[in-house]
């Protein structure tokens, strides 16, 4: 296989690319700057824009397969900046993919692109995109979701895979901002419930998309399907973030603030940070992240055994040990 992962030098897209050439796979990465560490593993590295066509199609030529993970994730900013990574860096993939002729395409979603703020338990890929969204993040990658699945076809196929809550060594993302929420006394328990949650360990989420890539092909069972991916394991939210603040070392969660009070909260700082020009950076709470926090959202992963055989190697415990063994390692 002769590959190109956008993202490569990120925290999935790295673990798709170290699984890639474990394996013995080509690899090329996509990025805007280049990795030392991806030359040390053997990777080309192709540097350039998402958002230009043609730094895209330069980088796509000559592979077999794309692994597009790359996205502008986040829970506030500029919804152009969302759109012109997630969904025209997407729609760039997909006329490079055409113009190559590339036959395989997997796409890195996010559940976030079904979740309408409400509890999610259980539900399988027939759950329906919502009518609105809380962020630009997941209305971006509902966009470039349903683009990727509308281009599979007689030529190219797709497929988009979404893992949820991706933690592990590494991680840049969620578990940086939930230890500095917690050591600078501003994380709270969202609700009085405890909700559960999917979580899902950054090698079974690279796992899942090798697996997708091995049984994609055009008109085989995934080809134009989005498939829910996790360990398989929900867990209780809070618990498991305290567990993570216990293995950095950082105070647990104490204080509570009630649901309704986190949503007017998001509510009104989303306006203030939107209109007032003397707040920068990033609201404190939004109306995204509440909903998050406070509401239950599993899901069904059968579909993702069935079609892709994506088996979760890792568990949790064994996940949770592995990032504080690197956390203590600093």
């Amino acid at each position: 296989m002769k590959a190109v992962v956008t993202g490569g030098g990120g925290f999935l897209g790295g673990a798709v690319v170290r699984l890639l050439r474990a394996r013995g796979d080509s690899v090329r990465s996509f990025t805007r700057s280049r990795y030392p560490w991806l030359d040390e593993l053997g990777v080309e590295q192709s540097l350039g824009d998402l958002a230009k066509l043609q730094d895209v199609e330069r980088a796509l030529e000559g592979c077999d397969v794309v692994f597009h993970v790359a996205a502008k994730a986040g829970v506030w900013g500029r919804y152009d900046d969302f759109f012109n990574t997630n969904v025209t860096g997407t729609q760039n993939v997909l006329a490079a993919c055409k113009k190559h002729g590339v036959r395989r395409l997997v796409y890195t979603s996010t559940p976030s692109v079904v979740h309408a703020g409400k509890d999610v338990e259980g539900a399988n890929e027939s759950l329906p995109y919502p009518k609105h969204f809380e962020a630009a993040y997941s209305a971006t990658k509902a966009k470039a979701e349903k683009a990727v699945l509308a281009a599979n076809g007689p030529d190219l196929a797709t497929v988009s895979l979404r893992p949820h809550l991706i933690f592990g060594p590494g991680d840049p993302h969620l578990v940086p901002r939930v230890i500095a929420a917690a050591r600078a006394g501003k994380l709270k328990r969202i609700g009085t419930n405890n909700p559960k949650v999917d979580v899902t360990y950054v090698d079974n989420a690279a796992q899942a998309h090798l697996d997708a890539a091995d049984r994609l092909d055009i008109g085989t069972a995934p080809a134009g399907k989005a498939y829910f991916i996790s360990n398989g394991e929900p867990v209780e939210l809070w618990p498991f973030i305290d567990r993570v603040l216990t293995e950095a070392g950082a105070p647990p969660v104490t204080k509570t603030v009630s649901a309704w009070k986190a949503r007017l909260a998001g509510r009104v700082l989303e306006w203030a940070y939107r209109w007032l020009p003397f707040l920068s950076g990033e609201p404190p709470m939004t109306r995204f992240v509440a909903s998050q926090l406070s509401t239950s959202h599993w899901y069904d992963i059968s579909a993702a055994r069935r079609d892709l055989g994506y088996v979760p190697t890792v568990g949790v415990e064994e996940g949770l040990k592995r990032l504080g063994e690197r956390l203590r390692a600093g």
